[in-house]
């Protein structure tokens, strides 16, 4: 099968209501899990350490539900549509209702598409018992690519990378250019508002934890330390030891649950 059979199979995937089911199921999934560390985040600032605010806490809470098993099963399956609606994004470059995607955008969704496959394989792992934690994977990574030839070049890179998408996450949701992508027509003048406030506070929220990912992998790079790389979990437990971190904790806490109701609802309203 050649490139352009490949990408014509594709596009007409994309066209099908199996992959609009996906994608829109993938979006419900994705709020589920930033809410349920939004959550767990705020416990964490009240003195619960465990389960931790990253995605396996979160998984682990679904876990834990009455049916619980099925519904991680079906968060697993709703993760996997996400990232195949971002892959398809990259690979196909346009969606029918959306149109044409800009290359910043097919970069970004390939980037997202990884990330989201993963947390889809991490959804599976716990389901069987397995998994781990967050910053500690995210350490024993470090400290392994800091032994390569230009290793701490690679880590000051990923650090980087992550401030990148904390800044464009600020400004998605500071802009709100972020409505762009929705179908913003079809919903009432209250709905378009309440919409557009947590769009804004979840992206907003959901940058400063990105931010601070990137902040601590770069000192890991300068410092050659690899015990400052942390992962979201690690980021959002760091606030405690600063003046006010408590407070600061609580508010992106709250921010990351208004970014997973945002999720949600453009579950419904998403231009697929």
């Amino acid at each position: 099968m050649n490139a352009n059979v490949a990408e014509r199979n594709a596009e007409a995937f994309t066209e099908t209501p199996l992959f609009e089911a996906l994608a829109r199921a993938g979006y419900v999934a994705r709020g589920v899990v930033y809410a349920l560390i939004g959550v767990l985040a705020i416990r964490l600032a009240d003195g619960v350490a465990a389960p931790k605010p990253n995605q396996q806490g979160a998984m682990q809470q679904i876990a834990h539900q009455p049916f619980g098993h099925a519904l991680l099963l079906l968060t697993a399956i709703g993760l996997g549509g996400y990232a195949l609606w971002r892959f398809a994004q990259a690979f196909v470059g346009h969606t029918p209702e959306y149109g044409e995607h800009s290359k910043l955008d097919r970069i970004g969704a390939v980037g997202s598409g990884i990330a989201y496959a993963a947390f889809s394989f991490l959804a599976i792992s716990v389901l069987r018992g397995a998994g781990g934690n967050s910053s500690a994977k995210t350490k024993q990574t470090t400290a392994g690519v800091l032994q390569w030839t230009a290793g701490r070049e690679l880590v000051a890179a990923a650090g980087l990378l992550f401030l990148g998408i904390a800044a464009y996450q600020a400004y998605l949701g500071l802009s709100k250019k972020f409505l762009k992508y929705s179908k913003t027509g079809q919903m009432s003048q209250g709905v378009l508002k309440a919409f557009t406030l947590i769009g804004v506070v979840g992206l907003v929220a959901r940058a400063v934890a990105f931010g601070l990912i990137g902040l601590f992998v770069l000192k890991a790079a300068r410092d050659y330390t690899p015990k400052d790389a942390v992962g979201i979990d690690g980021a959002l437990a760091r606030l405690l030891q600063h003046a006010y971190g408590t407070a600061a904790l609580i508010v992106v806490a709250c921010g990351l649950v208004a970014f997973g109701a945002y999720s949600i609802a453009d579950a419904r309203y998403r231009k697929i």
